[in-house]
């Protein structure tokens, strides 16, 4: 496999870094999580469409009957993780849902496994599993006893298992297909998607205070073009668990912006949590691990 120009690493970082603003521009939207996840993903298509016109139109020919299934299944568990963590926010803190929705650790290991019949070092399951911990460990001192947020942790969790599920088709479809071809095809299946939910959900679309649409805009340039797309192009050189257990940092950079823009403190038990997660991650993807970081098991 030819070497990227760019260090998909450091590429991981800035995907980190743009995905971290996420639950914020959700939570300063007034509109419904349904039609927030709609202009997201369709102002992203929008923005997309010149570039893959451009240069990527002619690949569709190419794209064989089974791809199309596994893009329109991505783009399906796409659409309903937003959608699910969305409504998250609403009934938990942005620290409890961030750190839920980004323990794919838990479904990427396993995940990968069964699928990809990728096996792992003890010590890269075990900075996972530490990882893993960190995140309770954050969540611990946010969580409010009360039926509520439980409902919202529990949904934010849901969330979580279908963007691992997207994360891995992806890992499999773009072994063939260009970055923009993939990721077009599948923030365009999951617009058409969330436009079928929010009809039939009756939630307004149209009828909206002018800032929201700003958010729209942020989110669809921000943590969509600069996070999920950079994650999409890191596929192609890194493995899911990888990705997954970078997305870990997205929790940390998500209290901080919570703390200065919403005014939710950061107690103890999320700086102790943050450490570990970060001491884990890095031990993780720099361990002498190769831009492949998992052997695969032969299939013959």
């Amino acid at each position: 496999m030819k070497t990227p120009k760019i260090n998909p690493y450091f590429a991981l970082i800035v995907g980190v870094i743009a995905v971290s603003t996420s639950a914020i521009l959700v939570k300063l939207s007034s509109a419904d999580s349904g039609v927030i996840a709609f202009y997201r993903l369709f102002f992203t298509v929008l923005l997309m469409l010149p570039f893959f016109l451009m240069k990527n139109v002619r690949e569709l020919r190419t794209i064989t009957i089974g791809d199309w299934v596994k893009s329109i299944i991505a783009g399906v568990f796409l659409a309903f993780h937003f959608i699910l963590w969305f409504e998250s926010l609403n009934l938990t803190s942005v620290a409890s849902s961030t750190v839920l929705v980004t323990l794919q650790p838990l479904f990427a290991f396993v995940g990968t496994f069964l699928i990809f019949k990728e096996s792992f070092s003890a010590k890269a399951i075990t900075s996972g599993v530490i990882a893993v911990l960190g995140s309770f460990i954050i969540s611990w001192g946010d969580f409010a006893i009360n039926g509520k947020a439980l409902i919202g942790d529990l949904i934010a969790l849901a969330a979580c298992a279908l963007v691992t599920g997207y994360l891995l088709i992806g890992q499999n479809i773009r072994k063939r297909l260009s970055l923009m071809t993939y990721t077009f095809i599948v923030y365009a299946i999951s617009s058409i998607v969330l436009f079928l939910y929010i009809l039939i959900k009756k939630e307004p679309f149209y009828h909206l205070q002018i800032q929201d649409w700003i958010y729209f805009l942020l989110l669809a340039i921000f943590p969509t073009l600069l996070g999920h797309t950079i994650f999409n192009w890191c596929i192609k050189w890194i493995s899911t668990a990888t990705i997954s257990m970078a997305i870990l940092f997205e929790p940390i950079g998500a209290a901080i912006l919570a703390y200065y823009i919403f005014n939710e403190k950061i107690v103890m038990t999320q700086v102790v949590g943050g450490i570990i997660i970060i001491v884990s991650v890095l031990f993780f993807v720099f361990d002498g691990i190769p831009v492949k970081t998992v052997k695969r098991r032969s299939n013959h």
